[in-house]
């Protein structure tokens, strides 16, 4: 059916006048988007910056969580504001969240050993039962702090090998701290003859601890008899030095005490001969 020219030509200007609405509209809509998404941007970064400043302000408050929770906050604006963008468009917004909370739920299912591992890091950064270059033993593990992160801990141990720890493995056991109390005590027991004099022994070790300039005087070194044999006696001597001088203390304390003895004439008994093997003839 033949249309009017003047019908066509009313037909094209109510499409073109729609079109020109519809980019006015849009037109703005996406001006305020990027007006939103610019600002956005810099609040986010306004506010990382912020609570990092903020948090570096508390006294002990460890670096990593700074960042972990500027971080934080700094994705949480910038996911609020593109959901904010989008609502300029006619998007609905409220499925947008569901759908962002469903995924949310299904990540943390799927890595739940790993968020364990973070609450955990965020709980020993906090709490810190331990620090970088202290060491420690936690169950089976045992060794020197290099690093302390959100998954997992880096240790040393004293044979130098490199120990990667989870977390929580760290956090769900007792931590034994060599170094936080910044002092550590030692028993070094030797056995000595029971013919020997006892007093003199102790006297003996007790000199050798005084002129070992790593003990410390208070609490002052003691030595008492540990226990008796049948032909021994099994005397120990009892410091305190800093954690740091503890292992090069004992060694060389070991070898002053059995030298002390050797100078004073106080004999260590030998061990029994071995019996002969069965059927072996006496010479």
């Amino acid at each position: 059916m033949p249309t009017d020219p003047q019908d066509a030509l009313l037909i094209v200007q109510a499409g073109l006048a729609q079109l020109s609405t519809l980019i006015v509209s849009y037109s703005f809509s996406a001006i305020g988007a990027v007006i939103l998404l610019i600002a956005g941007y810099f609040v986010a970064g306004l506010a990382e910056r912020s609570i990092f400043t903020g948090l570096g302000h508390i006294h002990g408050f460890d670096a990593t969580l700074r960042h972990f929770f500027s971080k934080i906050v700094r994705y949480a604006i910038l996911i609020l504001v593109v959901i904010m963008v989008l609502g300029q468009f006619g998007v609905q917004t409220a499925s947008i969240i569901a759908a962002i909370g469903a995924v949310g739920l299904a990540i943390g299912l799927a890595l739940q050993g790993t968020l364990q591992n973070i609450a955990a890091g965020i709980m020993l950064l906090a709490l810190r039962p331990f620090r970088i270059g202290e060491s420690v033993e936690v169950g089976s593990v045992a060794g020197t702090v290099e690093e302390i992160g959100l998954f997992a801990t880096k240790l040393r141990t004293v044979e130098g090998v490199y120990i990667l720890a989870p977390n929580s493995t760290l956090w769900n056991q007792p931590v034994r701290n060599f170094t936080r109390n910044g002092v550590r005590r030692t028993d070094i027991t030797l056995s000595i003859g029971s013919w020997n004099d006892i007093d003199r022994g102790q006297k003996t070790l007790l000199a050798a601890a005084s002129a070992e300039r790593r003990i410390r005087r208070e609490p002052a070194p003691i030595a008492f008899v540990a226990s008796l044999g049948e032909a021994t006696v099994s005397l120990t001597l009892r410091y305190w030095t800093s954690a740091a001088d503890y292992f090069a203390t004992q060694i060389d304390m070991t070898k002053r005490a059995k030298q002390a003895f050797d100078n004073e004439g106080i004999s260590i008994p030998l061990p029994p001969p071995e019996a002969p093997p069965p059927g072996a003839r006496k010479q």
